[in-house]
């Protein structure tokens, strides 16, 4: 979705001892800083404060006179956004250490619900200076102030709005808030959207190919689709009629125009040819009609009949799209209507990225595959349909395979994996003395780019990447924890690898709010429950009987509130 980019970074900080907050450090970045690399996707970006370095394509501005409140710091930036304006506006404030693009996101998927979505952060408080705004709104709000000095920012607040639960959206008010922030960021500790932005981030994309349309099918549009040929390539007849030239009455010829033939003879004034749905137009002819509209009279002659528009029942050449025409967009999941779009370009070629190849990998001397249970065996429940939840995140399995727990085993399978693009590992990221994954991917040099995040379950997951390239997404062993990180984690894995266009993600509320709020983030399965969603109120992992017959996963933030939406994690069935 299109938007502008207002952030305020002025302000007296009078709770931090009057100093530049938004110039404060957390993790080795201003929070001005983060909050413009949160909004990069906006089409103008404005900051409103003190003049700063923050790149060429970032608009300053400052209200007047300055320190004049948040109102008329929003009315300075509006009216420095840079034509042509976008139909939402985001407002943002430059004091949330650990906000991200998937933040924005979240905000843009709730605008058709209201002309204005407020972020709630992790104590259910709406963030006023967090909200995604139509301009309009936005606009006429402020001038029904008049002047703007001085207002608070719920003065604006409109009777219809919404708010979006959000976990990485508190802000720093005071020392003890940036100095939490500060050993956050120390710990590598990462939130959800804070975890999904940094891997969109920091994973590199697999390489181009270029293939036929046919077998193109589950990968990524690299370049867009581009029209070889015009769509009809020639004209054609749109129903089955008669091509007819001049003014009525008209002589019917013999011959008839069919789909797939051509070489009939030119029309002349005053003559009419049978013509079927899809056939080439014969030249000279004038327009088109269809059946029910012609009459023939008793002298053999054709003529509309009395009550008939007059219309031309034809498909022009060019007239769906012209050559050269772009048609679907780069970073687009090929899905089969994309193939048949492309085939009716004659498009021959694609340049694509994936499906990307993932290896499924299961650990532990207590998993069992097949054969009977020895005391103290568990049954893999989940590697045999892991498979399932991968293609639903655009992922193919290549293959699956067991370690057993030894010192050398992930070693050798880290260092052999070169012929995938993801490895999987299911079980074994734990800090116990059989889990192996953490320092097996210290000694391969990985990087590693989301290590534990605070949500039950899937607190244990992590996410690294491999010198080759490769990318490993290290799952919890219980399954319901694993399909849950697997949902929540590899989307924006295959984001990465693929330059695919996130999608917008879907939110929902819940119905009983209240019997699932908690001081920590949790997933916890849903059902549709009228125009809402019921949440589980009890729920083991150790197995997925809590997913049959549900439909999705609701990440539900800390202290949630009865109004905020949440996001949704859909599930395969």
């Amino acid at each position: 979705m299109d938007f502008d980019a207002v952030v305020l970074a002025g302000g007296s900080a009078r709770r931090m001892g009057g100093i530049d907050k938004p110039g404060l450090s957390v993790g080795g970045t201003t929070l001005v800083q983060r909050a413009v690399d949160a909004v990069a996707a906006a089409r103008s970006i404005v900051v409103v404060g003190p003049d700063r370095d923050l790149g060429p394509n970032v608009l300053q501005t400052r209200e007047s006179p300055a320190g004049s409140g948040p109102v008329a710091a929003i009315a300075a930036g509006l009216n420095a956004l840079a034509p042509p304006h976008a139909d939402v506006v985001v407002v943002l404030a430059a004091d949330l250490p650990f906000v991200s693009s998937g933040a924005i996101d979240l905000l843009l998927a709730a605008r058709g619900i209201a002309p204005v979505v407020f972020a709630s952060d992790s104590h259910g408080r709406s963030q006023h200076l967090f909200a995604a705004w139509g301009r309009e709104t936005l606009v006429s709000a402020i001038a029904a102030l008049g002047a703007a000095e001085g207002r608070s920012v719920r003065s604006l607040v409109p009777t219809e709005s919404t708010v979006v639960a959000m976990t990485d959206v508190d802000d720093c008010d005071t020392p003890d808030d940036l100095r939490r922030a500060r050993e956050r960021a120390a710990l590598g500790a990462t939130g959800i959207d804070f975890a999904r932005s940094a891997i969109r981030e920091r994973v590199a994309p697999i390489a181009v190919r270029h293939v036929a349309p046919i077998g193109s099918e589950g990968a990524v549009l690299a370049e867009p689709v581009i029209a070889a040929a015009p769509l009809p390539h020639v004209d054609t007849s749109a129903m089955d009629g008669y091509a007819i030239c001049g003014d009525e009455p008209w002589t019917l010829r013999d011959d008839v125009a069919y789909a797939g033939t051509s070489g009939l003879l030119d029309l002349l004034p005053g003559d009419a040819v049978r013509i079927a749905t899809g056939a080439r137009i014969p030249s000279g002819a004038s327009s088109v009609v269809r059946d029910e509209h012609i009459h023939r009279g008793d002298d053999g002659l054709l003529r509309r009949r009395p009550a008939a528009p007059v219309r031309d029942d034809s498909r022009r050449s060019g007239e769906d799209w012209e050559t050269g025409t772009e048609l679907v967009t780069a970073g687009t999941h090929i899905s089969a209507a994309v193939v048949s779009v492309a085939l009716s370009a004659e498009v021959r070629e694609l340049a694509v990225r994936g499906p990307v190849r993932a290896r499924t990998v299961s650990s532990g001397n207590e998993i069992r595959v097949s054969g009977q249970l020895e005391a103290g065996q568990t049954r893999d429940s989940i590697g045999p349909i892991l498979s399932r939840y991968l293609r639903s995140c655009g992922i193919t399995e290549t293959d699956s395979v067991h370690l057993a727990d030894t010192s050398t085993a992930f070693d050798e399978l880290l260092a052999a994996s070169t012929d995938v693009d993801l490895v999987i590992v299911v079980g074994a990221t734990g800090a116990g003395a059989a889990d192996q994954l953490r320092a097996a991917l210290s000694r391969a040099g990985a990087d590693t780019l989301v290590d534990r995040v605070p949500i039950r379950p899937g607190g244990s997951q992590i996410t690294a990447v491999l010198p080759s390239g490769v990318v490993v997404i290290g799952l919890p062993g219980n399954p319901l924890a694993a399909v849950s990180t697997l949902l929540l984690i590899a989307p924006a894995v295959v984001d990465a690898l693929t330059q695919r266009t996130p999608v917008a993600p879907w939110l929902g509320r819940l119905t009983n709010a209240a019997d699932v709020e908690s001081d920590t983030a949790r997933i916890i399965p849903v059902v549709r429950d009228g125009a809402g969603w019921r949440a589980d109120t009890a729920v083991r992992t150790a197995h997925l009987l809590h997913l049959v017959g549900h439909d999705a996963l609701a990440v539900v933030p800390p202290h949630l509130s009865s109004d905020a939406l949440v996001e949704l994690l859909p599930l395969t069935r």
